[in-house]
């Protein structure tokens, strides 16, 4: 039996984001600037070199795939490399195959992702005010997300929205949000916004919003129980005992959750980064295109987590951003 993937502090590596593409059809002004320059086309894997690289961690033990981007819907025929991972799900060997997306494609494929496998999607919303909802994804339009949530649900697929938590711009929703979701049967999880690139024109200080501060105004509302439940990400939830649904808080600035992590990123480059926090990754592209054995890729995957780090660098805590990250959150995948 081939052995798991451990890293040096003991923990087993069973989940794997990878990101189809850096490009997105929104330019959200946390994640990328509004007029980026996309890599080119030959430096991407293709369909079947992601298909490969991902069997790949399947057979080495990773039991959940998140697919993500920039948009990974936006990539073309992108649904080949779904119906692809189909049959590991189908053997048993991967346990969840799902995708975070901003909803934009969701009225297209919603019906074809859950014939290959799909249950859970995360939506990535921070606003459901229209205006607002325009100037933060800047090319974004509201109703064809919505009309995505509903073509989702009506397809099967359970729908988690996630929300960065921005000063200053969704605050006065944090109410309206939650009901909205708990009206719809939606989960929600609300991100502190992370220092990912310098995108030149936010200010990340001015955008910080504490989660602690969020909770405290939720339980202002609402009566609020902890939850044990992790579904292998980063989140803690709490249970909303009014409405009965969850609220989740990704927290990487006020309480990190570095001892738990069991998860890399995989770049569409084929960069793997074993932390989000940490400007180490290991190129997984050179060996898996410089032979047809996957004895190499093995070898260098195997290489990337034995350096998989204790934790990250992200600090808010003395008023400038330390362990700010170099590139875009659009390139290590959301």
């Amino acid at each position: 039996m081939t052995a798991p993937l451990i890293d040096p502090f003991h923990r087993a590596v069973s989940y794997l984001r990878v990101s189809v593409t850096d490009r997105c059809d929104f330019r959200c002004v946390y994640c990328m600037a509004e007029n980026m320059t996309f890599l080119p086309k030959k430096e991407l894997l293709t369909l079947e070199e992601l298909d490969r690289m991902c069997s790949t961690f399947v057979r080495l033990g990773v039991q959940k795939l998140r697919i993500t981007g920039g948009e990974p819907l936006v990539r073309r025929d992108i649904m080949t490399f779904f119906r692809g991972m189909t049959r590991h799900l189908e053997s048993g060997d991967l346990k969840e195959l799902t995708l975070t997306t901003n909803g934009s494609q969701l009225e297209r494929f919603a019906d074809e992702l859950y014939d290959c496998g799909v249950r859970r999607v995360n939506v990535s919303l921070d606003t459901i005010d229209e205006n607002k909802f325009a100037d933060i994804t800047r090319w974004g339009r509201l109703p064809q997300v919505l009309r995505g949530i509903d073509a989702a649900q009506k397809a099967g697929l359970r729908i988690k929205i996630n929300a960065v938590a921005l000063k200053g711009f969704n605050e006065d929703e944090l109410f309206t949000m939650a009901e909205w979701c708990a009206e719809r049967d939606m989960d929600m999880t609300w991100i502190e916004v992370m220092p990912m690139g310098d995108l030149g024109n936010e200010d990340r200080l001015d955008q910080y919003w504490s989660l602690e501060d969020l909770r405290a105004r939720l339980a202002e509302r609402y009566t609020l129980t902890d939850l044990e439940e992790r579904t292998g990400g980063p989140a803690r939830y709490v249970r909303l005992e009014e409405t009965g649904q969850k609220i989740g808080f990704i927290t990487p600035m006020t309480h990190n959750f570095c001892e738990s992590c069991n998860r890399v990123r995989l770049t569409c480059t084929g960069q793997l980064f074993m932390c989000l926090g940490q400007e180490d990754m290991a190129d997984l592209r050179a060996p898996l295109r410089g032979s047809e054995s996957d004895a190499a890729l093995e070898e260098a995957i195997r290489a990337a987590i034995a350096l998989k780090p204790k934790g990250h660098d992200f600090d808010y805590s003395r008023q400038k951003v330390d362990g700010q990250m170099s590139r875009h959150m659009s390139h290590t995948g959301g």
